[in-house]
């Protein structure tokens, strides 16, 4: 009876865990991404966003069973779960291991140099851009995230900083290149008309001629 009520207890203990909110989970490991801000100078919130992300906010299978928090793949020693994705001792451990893994590639390093703590959407499209992903839009749910719960109170901001303004994208209507006949030898308005999907009255309105004569070596628009 007493084995079965300890069984009893993990197994709510378990449940319970699982239903941890974002804010719980936010709470909890704030202080682990602001240490690491610190030190290595990429923003807390970044840090927080991707780990809410990869992790549904510590919910995922490969969060509960390999205490991985960033999506990382590579080998494990789990036995209860087949899983391609690398297993930690500690959720500390994956947080660091996220810092050691951007460090170690070239296109995720040299975004060290290139963007400052502050930055968050510089660094979301940053990560994304060196294959940390494979779907498109990974970046902007990372920065919604970041936006949604305000994870940038956690990147020690100065109270004067003011987010970069992101250039706004012009489209351009493109120009329709004009298309030219060279008149030939026996043709005449019907036949180039009906050869380039057009009207004699449009050929004629276009290069301005009065009547249907042409000559060998003339250029009509079309």
């Amino acid at each position: 009876m007493k084995k079965f009520l300890f069984l009893l207890f993990l197994c709510t203990k378990t449940i319970f865990s699982f239903a941890q909110t974002t804010e719980e989970y936010i709470e909890e490991y704030a202080d682990v991404a602001k240490d690491l801000m610190e030190e290595h100078h990429i923003p807390a919130s970044i840090i927080l966003g991707v780990a809410i992300h990869e992790s549904a906010a510590g919910k995922s299978k490969i969060a509960r069973y390999l205490n991985n928090h960033f999506g990382i793949k590579g080998k494990n020693s789990n036995t209860e779960i087949r899983s391609a994705y690398k297993d930690f001792p500690t959720v500390d451990s994956s947080y660091s291991h996220f810092i050691s893994f951007l460090k170690s590639r070239d296109h995720f390093n040299e975004l060290f140099d290139k963007y400052d703590q502050y930055d968050f959407k510089a660094w979301a499209r940053g990560i994304q851009r060196g294959g940390y992903a494979r779907s498109r839009t990974w970046a902007s749910q990372v920065i919604a995230l970041i936006r949604k719960y305000e994870l940038f109170q956690y990147d020690n901001r100065p109270e004067d900083y003011l987010e970069p303004v992101e250039p706004k994208t012009v489209y351009r209507s493109k120009k329709k290149t004009g298309r030219s006949y060279i008149v030939k030898q026996g043709d005449n308005l019907g036949i180039i008309a009906k050869r380039n999907k057009t009207t004699v009255k449009a050929i004629k309105s276009k290069n301005g001629l009065k009547s249907n004569a042409l000559k060998p070596g003339q250029k009509l628009k079309l």
